[in-house]
């Protein structure tokens, strides 16, 4: 992409009459440039994971990072162009950078074809065996079976069965997964994983999250993990809330027209009121109101809900498909209720609901509630309680500007795909599976 970006600007973009301090070495200094940004950008969207994300994903990531890339280089060369007599370059330039980002799409399509195929051709599936703890917690397989090209669990066992009798089975296998297990447990049967170089997953529990996103202090010849219990420190709040602001603007500058036409429409189709609002629970317990356009019918709370659920209306139905009703909460993150990026605000019910059934939902409240975040982009429609809060303290850990970055990419591509439930379309139960597997058993 870098020797494509040469050419173009050796034929097409530069111009003695704006560039010409760029017209020796300087030139390379723009490739170098144009290297790392393209470097760091498809980094930041995880545009890298082959093998781990699948290869439309890995695709998608790199086109939303070109494009991006591509924008900040072009107006990287506007503002080196010498436009003082004239705004011609703004114009002139517009044509090869289209043609460039083109040739990327391009390039990045055959390479990530490639990649893949020799991916697939020289990896195979790890041969699994899963020890569970909580029977619910076989579920994981079906999620784990969506990618049967990089994990294929072969076996499921109780812990009860115990350790003399998993560790005779476990040479049989490329590796283990150990799902919600007793912490006692857990630690025998990874410290002999750990000696015996045995590939091991693990499904963290709260406390492992939170010791992960510990800091380290090495002052003593006894190690010590320092937990972070405040959530952010005043200078990452500060910081936070001045790009919250910033960017919370520009979004709305952007989306102004976008919003105009949705709120009209939504008036014309039944004359009822714009916004939608709700009582929603951010940073320290704090409520307030969150704003949505109306994508349903001004009695749907008396309403019994259908199979298609009559009571969305036409207009709510297109918006929500891609998202544009919660535009309005870029005003709720202007006025500070919210964050770009964090825990997802949840009604005063739910919020109640799961607090009496995991009390560490509390813990979400050490940031504001966000637009975008880990739960949103790495969870699914049906991802239970437990996780969400797992992958919300995750963000809260390890927080840090890079990390705000990477997510807002992030969600460019969640955006754009579909909800999916990632293998649980129907509801399965954990005796289900495990008939399911005793039965192929036997079969065999």
């Amino acid at each position: 992409m870098a020797i494509a970006y040469y050419f173009i600007w050796k034929y097409m973009i530069f111009d003695k009459e704006y560039f010409n301090p760029f017209l020796g070495r300087g030139k390379y200094l723009l490739i170098g440039v144009y290297y790392l940004l393209m470097l760091i950008i498809i980094h930041l969207c995880e545009g890298f994971k082959f093998g781990i994300l699948k290869m439309a994903d890995v695709l998608f990531s790199q086109w939303v990072a070109i494009f991006m890339a591509n924008g900040i280089t072009y107006l990287q060369l506007c503002l080196m162009a010498d436009t003082s007599i004239t705004l011609k370059p703004i114009v002139i330039l517009i044509k090869p950078m289209l043609i460039l980002v083109g040739i990327d799409f391009v390039i990045s399509a055959i390479l990530v074809y490639i990649f893949f195929a020799i991916y697939e051709r020289h990896s195979k599936a790890s041969k699994l065996l899963m020890v569970y703890g909580n029977k619910e917690s076989v579920g994981l397989k079906l999620k784990m079976d969506t990618r049967a090209d990089s994990y294929n669990i072969k076996k499921i066992v109780s812990i009860d069965e115990g350790m003399d009798n998993i560790i005779k089975i476990l040479d049989e296998f490329d590796g283990i997964v150990i799902s919600d297990v007793s912490a006692e447990q857990r630690n025998d049967l990874l410290k002999y994983c750990y000696m015996h170089n045995v590939e091991t997953y693990i499904t963290p529990k709260i406390s492992d999250v939170i010791i992960a996103g510990g800091e380290g202090i090495h002052q003593f010849d006894t190690p010590l993990v320092l937990i972070n219990t405040a959530g952010l420190t005043p200078e990452q709040e500060l910081v936070k809330r001045f790009f919250d602001i910033v960017l919370s603007l520009i979004a709305i500058v952007i989306a102004a027209i976008p919003m105009l036409i949705i709120a009209i429409a939504i008036k014309l189709e039944d004359h009822g009121p714009v916004f939608y609002k709700q009582a929603r629970v951010t940073k320290d317990g704090k409520v307030f109101d969150i704003l949505k356009f109306r994508s349903m019918v001004v009695d749907a709370e008396q309403r019994p809900t259908t199979d298609d659920d009559d009571r969305i209306t036409k207009v709510g139905r297109k918006i929500r498909g891609i998202r544009f009703d919660e535009l309005p909460q870029l005003f709720n993150i202007l006025k500070g209720d919210m964050s770009i990026v964090g825990p997802r605000p949840e009604c005063t019910e739910h919020v109640a609901k799961y607090t009496a059934a995991i009390p560490e939902f509390e813990f979400r409240s050490k940031v504001k509630g966000g637009l975008t975040g880990f739960a949103q982009i790495y969870g699914k429609y049906n991802t239970s309680a437990y996780d969400k809060i797992k992958l919300d303290l995750m963000y809260i850990e390890n927080y840090s500007f890079l990390l705000d970055i990477k997510l807002m990419l992030m969600t460019i591509r969640i955006l754009a795909k579909k909800e999916s439930t990632e293998g649980f379309d129907k509801v399965v139960s954990a005796d289900e599976i495990l008939a399911e597997l005793e039965a192929d058993k036997e079969n065999k």
